[in-house]
């Protein structure tokens, strides 16, 4: 597509396209023998969601190989069986006394009413958590099994039961059936409405996606601000100041391309953007564009030249001679670290400070979601998306969901099909639903180099065809990380203190990957623990950390901005907002794009 001009970039950036790191196998190209394989995994990859049934079948053959060979294991787990028998016996003979046996955990949120402590339904809860309380212990701590194998066996094998609990059906469900008593049957009929209307949708349009109150541009996404520079992969989004004095240094946002960009600027009561920009801050935003099958061969370094390059060239234009605040969210924040150490690298100061949100640099430590990341679940991956071009929003979805299967999954389908209740929507809900697709070779670098090499904490990631390092960076960090976050759980952004030679300010907040990072101040239940390493400060581990530092109520929102206040410059006009017609006003096209 065209691109307007911005002055203020040097054209070998305006005209820069994406750079083929690796070559990529086209549609077609290679042996027929190797594209009838391409096709036949791509078209089972629709049949499985993604799962490659290989690497299902891999770890459960390690873990009863080596069940198989461990008779003093097998006595012990049907031990447990016989004892969580007796349990569930005395539980039956006293079904007056709730949980007797066995509670849920808290935070499992599935027989939390009152109406399961009630007989026989308190039974019959209990006696599911006491066999998930076996499976879990049969599928684990067998002698010699892979650490990997175990934990997809485990989680599989919860995927399985999380389906099969009582709260997933009408008559086990106290909670459905009093609804189905007091509406006189009207709350079933009105599920079943919902599940035609649903059903219908699928047909029409392979997918469902509620209708949503929230408009980008009109209800999320409204902070004022300026498109000032555009290319094939970002549009440079410069919001308006709202103080008549700002600090010299201005704010880079870079979010993750894995959704849309306004999870940072979403309605004006919960907008970082617009916290900072109230706070007197110069605020720029990437907002990527969404990629189609054309864009098949969109590396992962493009998205470093053509994204944080380009749009430092251009804040150059604007504010001239001026270091940025970088800001990195989630896979942002990684492409961030992955700039700063090219830039200390080369000997370029372009950043005044770092900070990362959620945003991991070692991947030995992923959480979950590293249970679809093996060799043999990459290769069936790429096999789908060389047929398609892109990583599509439906595998992005489902990936996501099955990590909080009980909260995205089983729980909605009890409210919306057995309750007959309709969700009400919320401006992250909404920004949820806006996925995105992701470029088939950029998809495989990020997960091969990163998530299977973790060459990136390894010093072997190359940029350039040189390799780079994390401890290059000397610049002051502050480092967000979430207490439930199942995509960058805290102890994986946490390694940034022995990756990076730098002051590091770690801060740890309640919530999640993303209601964890929109926390505006104002709200109940939020909390946080921060402190400060210096560049030459010892080594403390996290467990250590967690101990050490302080406890604060309240959002993290403040904690952040006076650090960022710390390290800016005095308060000067603010620098000119460009509007160009062929550019338009925030939140720009590229964010509308479907």
């Amino acid at each position: 597509m065209d691109r307007p001009a911005d002055p203020g970039v040097p054209s070998k950036l305006q005209d820069q396209q994406p750079t083929n790191a690796v070559s990529a196998a086209e549609p077609g190209s290679g042996s027929r023998f190797d594209n009838a394989d391409r096709m036949l995994h791509a078209a089972l990859a629709r049949l499985t969601g993604g799962i490659a049934p290989a690497a299902l079948l891999l770890a459960y053959s390690d873990w009863l190989i080596h069940l198989a060979a461990a008779p003093a294991r097998r006595l012990e787990i049907a031990a447990a069986a016989a004892q969580a028998a007796e349990r569930y016996a005395a539980a039956a003979r006293d079904v007056t006394t709730p949980w007797a046996s066995i509670k849920p955990q808290p935070q499992d949120q599935r027989f939390t009413g009152a109406d399961w402590e009630l007989p026989p339904f308190n039974l019959l809860a209990q006696g599911f958590l006491l066999a998930e309380q076996w499976w879990h212990l049969a599928t684990t701590g067998v002698r010699g099994v892979g650490r990997q194998n175990e934990a997809i066996v485990d989680f599989s094998m919860r995927q399985v039961l999380d389906a099969m609990a009582p709260s997933n059906f009408a008559g086990s469900n106290p909670e459905v059936i009093r609804k189905t008593l007091e509406s006189r049957g009207q709350s079933l009929f009105e599920g079943w409405q919902n599940w035609l209307e649903d059903w219908r949708q699928l047909c029409a349009t392979g997918g469902l996606s509620a209708a949503s109150p929230f408009v980008v541009g009109r209800d999320v996404a409204v902070t004022p601000g300026q498109v000032v520079y555009r290319n094939h992969l970002i549009e440079l989004i410069q919001y308006a100041p709202s103080t008549d004095q700002v600090h010299r240094e201005p704010v880079l946002i870079v979010p993750a391309w894995i959704m849309k960009y306004y999870i940072l600027d979403l309605s004006p009561h919960n907008s970082l953007v617009k916290y900072l920009t109230d706070h007197g801050f110069t605020v720029f935003m990437i907002s990527w564009r969404n990629p189609d099958a054309a864009d098949r061969d969109i590396d992962f370094d493009a998205y470093r030249t053509l994204g944080i390059d380009a749009a430092l060239e251009a804040i150059a234009g604007i504010v001239p001679d001026l270091p940025v605040h970088g800001v990195g969210y989630c896979l942002g924040g990684t492409l961030l670290s992955i700039a700063a150490a090219t830039m200390a690298r080369d000997g370029i100061h372009r950043l005044h400070s770092i900070t990362l949100f959620a945003a991991q640099t070692d991947f030995t430590e992923a959480g979950e979601l590293t249970l679809f990341i093996n060799p043999s679940q990459v290769a069936f991956l790429e096999d789908m998306m060389w047929q398609r071009g892109v990583l599509d929003t439906t595998q992005m979805a489902g990936a996501f969901q099955i990590l909080r299967s009980n909260d995205l999954v089983w729980s909605r389908l009890v409210r919306h099909y057995l309750m007959g209740e309709q969700s009400v929507p919320n401006d992250l809900m909404s920004w949820n639903a806006d996925a995105t697709r992701l470029p088939y070779r950029m998809h495989s670098e990020y997960l091969r180099h990163l998530f299977l090499n973790n060459d990136l904490a390894g010093g072997r990631y190359l940029v350039d065809g040189r390799p780079i390092s994390l401890s290059d960076i000397h610049t002051p960090m502050f480092v967000v990380g979430t207490l439930r976050d199942h995509v960058a759980p805290w102890r994986s952004t946490y390694k940034i203190h022995f990756l990076a030679d730098a002051e590091i300010t770690y801060l740890l907040t309640s919530g999640g990957h993303n209601a964890g990072i929109v926390s505006p101040p104002g709200g109940n239940g939020r909390h946080y623990q921060v402190l400060t390493k210096a560049a030459d400060a010892r080594y403390l581990g996290p467990d250590d950390w967690l101990a050490a530092a302080p406890r604060r109520e309240g959002s993290w929102w403040p904690e952040w901005l006076h650090w960022l206040t710390a390290r800016s410059g005095e308060k000067v006009p603010p620098p000119p907002l460009m509007s160009d017609p062929a550019l338009g006003a925030a939140p720009g096209s590229y964010v509308l794009q479907r």
